[in-house]
């Protein structure tokens, strides 16, 4: 079998972390990896199979030797670091939103369009979180009869916003519980006991930046340009997955029955729908792993050719870290 080098760009953080659990769960063929950050967290040591590794520095030489760079650094990380990555002869699969939008950038789901690797020109970008995790739930349905609509609500776990959000929520619970002051540093009001319907910046319209990427990605990764989408979302005090309800608006009508029947089948998606037994899929079953879980499938009461469902789905796995993992061993096959 032939090895790779691999490079993590961003190896401190939690997806970048998370890169490094999922390339040993998967057996990625690793020969080298190299763990890059920036000068702050250069001389860490970290463990990968077995082995304690140095965190490196990133600057424009640290990639040469590379095969594939792995992005979990931040947006102006990854552009500023893309050139010198695509001239060493790496594919660089940027977890970042630098690149989604670029036309000559192929942004991946593995399981819905995976063959869109092989369009790439030195980089391949991962969706948005909530975007990877509706668009598996839904990617059945899409098999049945094409997508014209969705209206989505996420309800994102306060891990999105970083490690600092975790703590944060720990804080403030501490807080209520104690009588003691209630801090906000990562949010803009209090997390705990509480829901925060404003993720991203706001537009003129309306809507946020995080609210259109459902629309947006959704719009590339299926290859439907006129795929419309209404999208709210919501920080919840939920430490990790993210949940959405999402109604699903198909070009004929879809029945309950066949959608479970499709959902049970596909790749990376586990039915969990049986409300008789109270079983629905929730972010506490979901964290830690890679299946997104789907559930409360029924008809929509508002409108024709409609289905509505529930979805979770752990958004440092598949929502980021796996699926740029899952990407790069499409890219060795």
């Amino acid at each position: 079998m032939k090895l790779y080098n691999v490079a993590i760009l961003g190896a401190t953080g939690e997806v970048g972390r998370e890169m490094m659990k999922v390339l040993t769960e998967r057996n990625f063929p690793v020969a080298e990896l190299r763990l890059l950050a920036s000068a702050r967290s250069a001389g860490k040591k970290m463990t990968y199979m077995g082995k304690e590794l140095t965190v490196e520095e990133a600057t424009e030489d640290s990639f040469k030797g590379m095969d594939i760079v792995l992005g979990a650094a931040s947006a102006d990380l990854a552009r500023a670091f893309a050139p010198a990555i695509v001239k060493a002869g790496a594919v660089f699969v940027d977890n970042s939103s630098a690149f989604r939008m670029n036309p000559e950038v192929p942004l991946v789901v593995p399981e819905i369009n995976g063959d869109d690797v092989k369009l790439n020109k030195g980089i391949i970008s991962n969706p948005n979180c909530s975007t990877i995790i509706t668009l598996m739930a839904v990617k059945a349905i899409h098999k049945l009869s094409p997508i014209q609509k969705l209206v989505a609500s996420t309800y994102q776990a306060v891990s999105g916003a970083g490690a600092g959000g975790p703590i944060e929520l720990a804080a403030q619970n501490k807080a209520i519980v104690e009588g003691g002051e209630i801090e906000c540093k990562v949010f803009p009001y209090q997390i705990a006991e509480n829901l925060i319907p404003h993720i991203g910046s706001f537009l003129d319209d309306g809507y946020t930046t995080e609210e259109m990427k459902m629309q947006n990605e959704g719009r590339k990764i299926l290859h439907q340009d006129t795929l419309k989408v209404t999208c709210t979302c919501v920080r919840v005090p939920v430490v990790r997955s993210h949940s959405i309800s999402v109604s699903v608006y198909t070009e004929r009508d879809l029945t309950v029955e066949e959608v479970k029947a499709a959902v049970a089948k596909e790749e990376g998606c586990l039915l969990v729908d049986d409300p008789a037994s109270k079983k629905y899929p929730m972010p506490k079953d979901t964290s830690d792993q890679d299946i997104v879980f789907v559930g409360r499938i029924r008809k929509d009461l508002a409108f024709e050719n409609g289905i509505t469902l529930w979805c979770s789905g752990d958004q440092v796995r598949k929502g980021a870290a796996t699926n740029a993992v899952q990407s790069a061993q499409l890219l060795v096959k």
